[in-house]
């Protein structure tokens, strides 16, 4: 019986506490108000700057391979890979970086002749100004390429209604392990 309450009064205080963590009411209406108010408000261009660690290896890795084709391995850029992640977003490439947030989402390898992922991913900001707010991520990344450019589609929190461009550029890459930390910088245009 002790559980039981003990489950719900957890329950409750966190349902009661969500609007307070995130800074932003995301209630319904709450959001019609803010939506209502729309037209009067000012557009915002936000820059971050951030890396992905995007690991594979070890005991406990950040991205694991979830579905594949038949022909899969017998292809040169692993057309049909899916791959879910839960990647560290850091501020520095340095190990023992600050984390400011979580790339969450899917990338599957969507090329056959060229190795070229298809990004499905929200960057989850988890400390900050920007706690609680999400930037959605859907495009192609051409990996092997310098720099890649993909849109940002929408976001949540104080990123609502969000577009912009998050450019990519891989700061290391072990060809052994297959980890990988890459820069981003992101331009967001929000209200």
């Amino acid at each position: 019986m002790e559980k039981q309450l003990c489950a719900i009064l957890l329950s409750c205080s966190m349902i009661i506490a969500m609007p307070m963590v995130h800074g932003v009411d995301e209630s319904p209406q709450a959001v019609e108000k803010w939506f209502q108010s729309l037209s009067m408000m000012k557009e915002k261009v936000t820059k971050l700057h951030f890396y992905f660690r995007d690991q594979v290896s070890g005991k406990n890795p950040t991205a694991v391979r979830v579905a594949q084709a038949n022909s899969t391995f017998q292809s040169p850029t692993l057309f049909g890979l899916i791959t879910v992640i839960d990647d560290a977003l850091t501020v520095g490439p340095e190990p023992n970086s600050p984390i400011v947030g979580r790339a969450q989402g899917t990338y599957t390898s969507a090329g056959l002749e060229e190795l070229g992922l298809l990004m499905s991913l929200n960057f989850v900001f988890t400390s900050g100004e920007y706690k609680g707010s999400t930037l959605s991520i859907l495009g192609r990344n051409p990996v092997f390429n310098l720099y890649r450019e993909l849109p940002i589609v929408g976001g949540s929190g104080v990123f609502r209604l969000a577009r912009g461009i998050a450019t990519a550029k891989t700061y290391t890459f072990n060809t052994t392990s297959g980890d990988a930390i890459v820069e981003y910088n992101v331009i967001v245009l929000h209200y």
